[in-house]
């Protein structure tokens, strides 16, 4: 348990937020959002003492232990990756060395001998003979696999450093476990791994993401930070979503009388109730919601972006045909003899394990890189619009918004360049802030503003989710889903994938799988587990 009294901080003159009194009890857990610069990372840090807060205080139930998901992924390069592990608990990695210690002496004596004994009553108490067994255990079911536990750190590639990391929070079990951004650079089986992991936890956990699937499936709280304000209310993402939606529709339908309100509140928490998710806080959620007060039910003053795709025309019979593409990066092989026809209305998801086949894939079918062997046809009606994996050229500019986004319009007004900008949230002077100084978000939501230019009828996304917040991904999720076109996207998004795509197309070196399904079925398939594996090994 860990209890937040009156606490405040503040950068200067900024109030990122303040007095602020909540509980996080045990079995519980709590989803953290807020828009991008709320100060979600800044109170996870708060909380586990990394920063000094400016009024008020943290503390934990007596005897507790706080585990927290490291973000320097070299901070451990000069450990193996089982050691790395067995330092996520840290009172039972130092019992362990101090024990290591002592029976290596030559000159043993018999105060050696005392504490020796200590240290291996501690050592059983926390368990420590099954310790390596249980961090090989997180290891391999976060992808991990046995003949790396022994190699060093350095020697992992960076994807499964995070891996490891992720593993060394959750090692031993800890009372309260903070993760900042968990998903992040996961492959979808293990964020599914780590979803289930976690909806069994028993104890407290506090975690940031932009994975909405994510935090729908293991959160039993949502604490909302917005406007120097941090509030917590019960359910899940979902639930906290469309409840702020329809509040927000209640408060602007003015002449709605007070007893319709109350009716439709009241009839969405026990709607909403009854579809609670299928975890173990299942029974609590629903609960939870059912206690809920209506008057806590209020509008969110969050900004969602106008993402809005408008096809110059319906593209035609003939889409795009692919016949036996290849590729190959410095001898390994990303996909062999992709071959396929886009039919309209289809919105493909492609899946590999190796994140860097979809880019392959996207680059060829825009012209960018050529492929090993294959060849593709786009229709003559097709106008394509395109969000690559890597932009960072584009912004190497000291032209400002307005200029830059001019690059790509034919239409080059200020007033028609504003027009977009303002719908990606771009208002007053920020049109004029040059383009080399964009954080990430930022970044992405002029890119988006440049898909919407071109009016195309076939979008193609490269992790279009990349550094957008949740107002966002949630403004751009909904816009794909009633898109008239045609959609080839790769996400670690689960919600973006369920609730876009029709068709799944998996790709890797071995072959390629194409199934006009949704993805939930497609991954508890267990018959295509067999086929997915294949595609790798």
């Amino acid at each position: 348990m860990i209890t937040v009294s009156n606490l405040s901080i503040q950068f200067g003159k900024r109030i990122l937020f303040q007095d602020v009194n909540m509980n996080f009890t045990s079995g519980n857990c709590y989803g953290i959002i807020g828009a991008n610069g709320a100060g979600k990372s800044t109170f996870i840090k708060m909380l586990s003492g990394e920063i000094d807060n400016t009024k008020g205080s943290v503390t934990m139930a007596p005897g507790e232990r706080m585990s927290v998901l490291r973000q320097n992924h070299s901070e451990f390069n000069d450990y193996t990756v089982i050691a790395t592990v067995l330092m996520g608990h840290v009172e039972l990695w130092n019992v362990m060395n101090e024990k290591d210690a002592i029976y290596s002496k030559t000159d043993f004596t018999e105060n050696d001998g005392i504490r020796a004994s200590e240290l291996e009553e501690q050592f059983a108490e926390m368990d420590g003979w099954n310790a390596e067994s249980d961090a090989a255990n997180l290891l391999s079911g976060l992808g991990i696999k046995e003949a790396f536990h022994q190699k060093l750190m350095s020697e992992l590639e960076a994807k499964d450093k995070v891996k490891v990391l992720l593993a060394q929070a959750l090692f031993g079990k800890p009372d309260n476990l903070l993760l900042d951004e968990p998903t992040n650079d996961l492959d979808l089986e293990t964020v599914n791994w780590l979803e289930s992991y976690l909806a069994n936890f028993e104890n407290t956990v506090l975690v940031v993401s932009h994975d909405r699937h994510f935090l729908d499936s293991i959160c039993t709280h949502i604490v909302d930070i917005d406007f120097s304000r941090v509030q917590m209310f019960p359910g899940n993402y979902t639930f906290w979503y469309e409840s702020s939606q329809l509040a927000l529709r209640q408060q602007l339908t003015q002449n709605k009388k007070a007893e319709d309100r109350k009716k439709e509140l009241l009839e969405f928490i026990a709607r909403f109730s009854a579809n609670a998710s299928k975890s173990k806080q299942t029974t609590s959620r629903k609960k939870m919601i059912e206690k809920l007060n209506i008057e806590e039910i209020k509008p969110s003053t969050r900004k969602y972006p106008g993402i809005v795709f408008t096809p110059e025309r319906e593209p035609g019979n003939n889409i795009l045909e692919v016949k036996g593409l290849s590729k190959a990066i410095n001898g390994t092989s990303l996909f062999k003899d992709v071959s396929f026809t886009m039919m309209k209305d289809d919105k493909i998801v492609f899946l590999s394990r190796d994140t860097r086949a979809m880019t392959a894939l996207f680059e060829i079918l825009k012209g960018h890189m050529e492929p090993d062997k294959g060849s593709f046809v786009w229709g003559q009606t097709i106008l394509k619009a395109y969000l690559p994996l890597e932009y960072e050229e584009l912004f190497d500019t000291d032209l400002n918004l307005i200029d830059w986004l001019g690059q790509f319009s034919n239409d080059t007004s200020e007033f028609y360049l504003r027009g977009f900008l303002g719908k990606m949230l771009f208002s007053g002077e920020e049109i004029y802030k040059k383009a080399n100084v964009l954080s990430g978000g930022e970044k992405v939501r002029c890119m988006i503003a440049r898909m919407m230019i071109r009016n195309a009828n076939v979008m193609l996304l490269d992790t279009p989710t990349n550094h957008l917040d949740l107002e966002s991904i949630q403004a751009f999720n909904n816009t794909l889903i009633k898109f008239k076109g045609n959609i080839l996207m790769s996400s670690h998004d689960h919600e973006f994938i369920q609730t876009v795509c029709n068709r799944i197309i998996e790709i890797g070196p071995k072959g390629m799988i194409d199934k006009l399904m949704d993805y939930d079925d497609y991954i508890s398939d267990s018959k295509l587990k067999e086929q997915r594996n294949n595609l790798y090994n």
